[in-house]
């Protein structure tokens, strides 16, 4: 996915632009807030919105740049089940490594290469994908799967692989109301 270049979000997206060329041989750290104007730059429809902050660490040398993310709060998602809207917590440690090559180019996951001559990266993909990265495929609202922690509460039944649930509740056995083919099925044992 890759951000949407308007001229008001120009300024917006440069936010996330770090001068490497200017920045000496030492660890540099940057702090950035990713909010729901951030996620707006983005077409996409993974996320709502949020509230995060991310505390990047970039440790350069004359041959690598080593980007550190920590990523920590929360992003605005809708329930794959019952489309309601969640808070899903996140926390994310990623690493990122960018040297300098021919060919700008991304050899791997965690390894990119740019150019000698480039004088500044923008992360705020970087910081997206990441963020993208870290919300299930399928997302349930949390009342989906927490349970009460209360012993004499009633828990609430999400799921059952059982056929009849009225069957179950009553104490009757399956094997005594069940389809008469099953029967014949189960003496062939």
């Amino acid at each position: 996915m890759r951000f949407a270049k308007k001229r008001a979000d120009v300024r917006k997206i440069n936010e996330f632009d770090i001068q490497i060329a200017t920045l000496s041989n030492k660890v540099h750290t940057y702090d950035f807030v990713l909010d729901n104007a951030f996620f707006a730059l983005f077409d996409q429809t993974l996320v709502n919105g949020g509230q995060l902050q991310a505390h990047v660490i970039l440790d350069k040398t004359d041959l690598l740049l080593q980007f550190e993310f920590k990523i920590t709060g929360s992003v605005n998602v809708t329930c794959d089940r019952s489309l309601d809207e969640f808070d899903y917590p996140v926390e994310i440690d990623e690493l990122l490594l960018v040297r300098y090559g021919a060919v700008e180019t991304e050899l791997d996951d965690n390894v990119w290469q740019i150019l000698p001559g480039t004088q500044s990266i923008n992360i705020a993909q970087h910081l997206f994908d990441y963020v993208g990265l870290a919300i299930p495929i399928k997302k349930l609202h949390p009342r989906f799967y927490e349970v009460d922690e209360d012993p004499d509460a009633e828990n609430i039944l999400i799921y059952s692989s059982n056929g009849n649930a009225a069957d179950s509740e009553d104490g009757s056995d399956d094997d005594e109301a069940g389809d008469p083919r099953w029967d014949v099925l189960k003496k062939l044992k």
